[in-house]
């Protein structure tokens, strides 16, 4: 099926959902391959590799929506995806608040957003084993006790999104990324620990070295050996980048429209107020080449853009859709998202907090008796009231110095007051997805071990 060909379908699905009764119609197809590579002990353990293509379809009648979706694409397939759609609007209850965007909020970022390299596709099977197996090959390497391996995975995607309404908008554009990780097990003694590294992009050229990663997953492993439990008190807590990643998920749970209007979120109500420190500037921004949140419009045909969430630490804006902007009585940001069936909900763009200026180690150098957070584990979040509790390991500090290993311990505080509390904010902002932070400094949480 040609290229072309997808883009006239899905505007023919349009076409004749209207013929059908709709008022309006919105119709996605995607499409994409999927490449995956396990090497385990230096042996190919499995391969994988999958196709997909489907269409969705999402129409209204007055204020009455439904929505189905198929795999199937021949003619037959299509006359059902719409005749679902339609049947499904019948019984739907009537929402003021639904509809499509308005005529002018409808658009596309021009030029190349650097979503697709050529050199995903030409990567070939043996070339994508031989880089997981040196990954792993160089975690095993740099210590003697990397004993194990739980493996390592070169991953690789292919991908096409189509899109077309009634209102007259249709948009696509390709994608591709590539991934390799590596989970190295060191053990000393009775001791041993796992731990990982990974590094993505969009083109293979963008990738870390094979070497680096494994050696950077076989660092992070060996220094989590014979950890100590330590005892319950208050400290300056520091999250290194793949833990406040985490922080910026819940951030995000926090300004989503859906959470807003249902007022459950710390943060509804709050605009124009001071929410964070002032080294806070939190912003999603879909508009920036080759990154992961980067589209050129969002799943409601809206182009992205550059939204400052938090500036300088007051809120400034929520992230929202058409449905979540109307019963706010505000605009879309141009963040609706969705899969090919049902009413788009609220995604991000690249979302991330701006870079300061000192590095990790001068965080670290600056805190006398502290924790350095590298993995947070359970779901202790209320967004609702901000109340923070999660299971956390890492490396204690002292005296400006990462001294030993530190696991099962609950770090715990509310998120009102940790942003407040940020302190610091490091230089190291690197994008490995759509969500990003660099180092952070909280000036006191509590850390309860025995």
């Amino acid at each position: 099926m040609s290229q072309n060909h997808l883009m006239e379908l899905a505007q023919d699905v349009v076409r004749r959902a209207l013929r059908s009764g709709a008022t309006d119609a919105e119709c996605t197809i995607a499409e994409g391959e999927e490449f995956s590579a396990n090497v385990r002990m230096r042996e190919v353990e499995n391969l994988k590799e999958a196709g997909s293509r489907g269409a969705g379809l999402r129409i209204l009648r007055g204020r009455h929506t439904g929505s189905s979706y198929t795999s199937d694409l021949s003619p037959e397939g299509i006359e059902r995806l719409v005749k679902s759609a339609i049947e499904l609007a019948d019984i739907t209850t009537e929402d003021p608040h639904a509809g499509l965007p308005e005529p002018d909020e409808f658009g596309s970022i021009p030029g190349d957003l650097a979503l697709y390299s050529a050199d995903v596709e030409q990567l070939d099977t043996a070339f994508k084993i031989d880089t997981a197996r040196r990954a792993e090959d160089a975690a095993l390497g740099a210590d003697p006790r990397i004993s194990n391996s739980e493996g390592a995975s070169f991953d690789t995607h292919l991908g096409r999104h189509i899109f077309a309404n009634s209102r007259g908008f249709s948009g696509e554009y390709r994608s591709s990324y590539c991934s390799l990780s590596t989970v190295p097990v060191a053990r000393d003694g009775d001791s041993m620990e796992r731990d990982y590294w990974f590094t993505v992009a969009r083109s293979f050229a963008g990738l870390e070295p094979a070497e680096q990663v494994g050696r950077t997953a076989a660092r992070r492993a060996l220094r989590r050996l014979h950890p100590v439990k330590v005892a319950t008190q208050k400290v300056p807590v520091i999250f290194d980048q793949v833990a406040a990643r985490s922080l910026l998920e819940n951030l995000f749970e926090a300004v989503h429209g859906m959470s807003i209007y249902r007022h459950e979120s710390f943060l509804a109500g709050k605009l124009g107020e001071k929410v964070a420190s002032d080294c806070v500037t939190l912003i999603d921004d879909g508009t920036i080449p080759g990154l992961f949140g980067t589209s050129p419009f969002d799943d409601e045909g809206v182009p992205s853009r550059r939204t400052v969430v938090i500036d300088r630490g007051v809120l400034k804006s929520y992230l929202l859709n058409t449905y979540a902007a109307r019963k706010l009585g505000m605009k879309t940001t141009g963040n609706a998202s969705r899969g090919l069936a049902g009413n788009a909900g609220i995604g991000h763009g690249n979302f991330f907090l701006e870079k300061g200026v000192q590095t990790p180690e001068e965080l670290i150098a600056g805190v006398s008796n502290g924790f350095f957070v590298t993995e947070l584990m359970g779901f202790g979040v209320n967004i609702v009231t901000g109340d923070y509790s999660r299971g956390a390991a890492g490396l204690w500090i002292r005296n400006g110095e990462l001294a030993y290993a530190v696991s099962e311990v609950t770090i715990a505080g509310n998120l009102k007051e940790m942003l407040l509390g940020l302190e610091a904010v490091g230089s190291d902002l690197e994008f490995r997805g759509s969500t990003a932070a660099p180092t952070l400094k909280i000036g006191e949480m509590t850390v309860g071990g025995k």
